[in-house]
């Protein structure tokens, strides 16, 4: 949706909400909802919103230790700026759209360094001095259960039942029984422009798999954020809960999150080489992890505050590559936003 045909239908009175977010540490949406006429009239350009947004815990408490804001310090305000290319129809809410904003120093305006979508814009502008774009692609997994949010808290989060009875991996009989939320989800995020390819069962009872189609860096952290929202909210609305921690109850599989990286170079794959088995570089022509050292990758919560360090090496195009101009990429962890849990279901 672009900005024109935004205030075509707040004048037609197709949209009269807009959802302003930014993204916080936990990789969830926070923000405001504006009547869509004053969106169109000012707000389209900056909102506010207090600092504290990104320096809270899982269930939005504010501890100690951190140096961009605290209760030592005080808390101030950040500037939301929203990104207009990421403007979309909300589909499962009546007259909604959704923009994502970036965090800006409410003085001067600057990004702020730590905001997750700043962590990945800086790290792509590393890539492009090197000549590479990053395209990546996620798979999220998480658990739907019997009961909603609201009757989950009510009972201490003590006897949380699995939608299902079995390991439903792959298992369309048991998935059919969970289409009242899947498929609205899948036709929903489709329609919003956030490029689903399928869902299906993961190997435990209750467990669903949502699989996005790849896209530039940025795009796949956005609709990555994007689809974890949706299916709280529609899961919600039919009377059931999610949640993606990773391990929720240590009796059963846990989930993951698969992050799918490729680098660019010339419009394909940087290290392919044609000529060689399965197109994949000899060791001395491309590409070298040390699988043994273990840091190959570090997941946070949010798809933004993945990093690569690049070693500043020339990356020649495809068909001038030789065995004596290697492409090297060491990828190593970045620190984890995951904050401490009392194992309770985020909202």
């Amino acid at each position: 949706m672009t900005f024109d045909e935004l205030k075509a239908a707040v004048a037609d009175g197709t949209i009269d909400t807009v959802l302003t977010c930014l993204v916080d540490m936990q990789g969830r949406l926070m923000g405001k909802r504006f009547v869509a006429r004053h969106f169109v009239d000012s707000a389209w350009e900056e909102t506010h919103c207090c600092d504290y947004l990104l320096a809270t815990d899982l269930e939005m408490a504010t501890p100690d230790g951190y140096a961009s804001t605290s209760w030592e310090s005080g808390y101030g305000d950040y500037v939301m700026k929203p990104d207009l290319s990421t403007l979309r129809t909300v589909p499962w809410l009546e007259g909604t759209a959704l923009v994502l904003c970036d965090v800006l120093d409410h003085h001067t305006h600057d990004l702020v360094p730590h905001a997750p979508r700043t962590v990945l814009k800086r790290q792509i502008g590393r890539l492009a001095e090197l000549g590479l774009s990053p395209v990546m692609a996620t798979e999220l997994e998480f658990f739907l259960f019997e009961k909603s949010f609201d009757e989950i808290r009510k009972s201490g989060y003590r006897d949380l039942e699995p939608i299902s009875g079995y390991n439903e991996d792959y298992h369309i009989f048991q998935t059919t029984k969970e289409e009242a939320v899947m498929r609205p989800l899948r036709n929903h995020l489709y329609a919003m422009g956030v490029p689903v390819e399928n869902s299906k069962g993961e190997a435990e009872a209750g467990q669903e798999e949502l699989n996005i189609r790849y896209a530039e860096a940025l795009a796949c952290a956005d609709h990555h954020t994007i689809a974890k929202h949706a299916v709280k909210e529609i899961a919600w609305m039919n009377g059931h809960a999610a949640t993606f921690l990773p391990k929720w109850d240590h009796r059963r599989v846990g989930s993951s999150s698969h992050i799918h990286q490729s680098l660019w170079h010339d419009g394909g794959n940087a290290f392919q080489d044609a000529g060689a088995d399965h197109g994949m570089p000899r060791k001395n022509e491309g590409i070298e992890i040390p699988i043994s050292t273990a840091k190959v990758m570090a997941l946070s919560a949010s798809p933004y505050c993945l990093a690569a360090e690049i070693t500043p090496a020339r990356i020649p195009s495809r068909e001038h590559r030789t065995k004596d101009t290697p492409a090297r990429i060491k990828v190593a962890p970045k620190r984890s936003a995951i904050s401490s849990s009392t194992g309770r279901l985020s909202e």
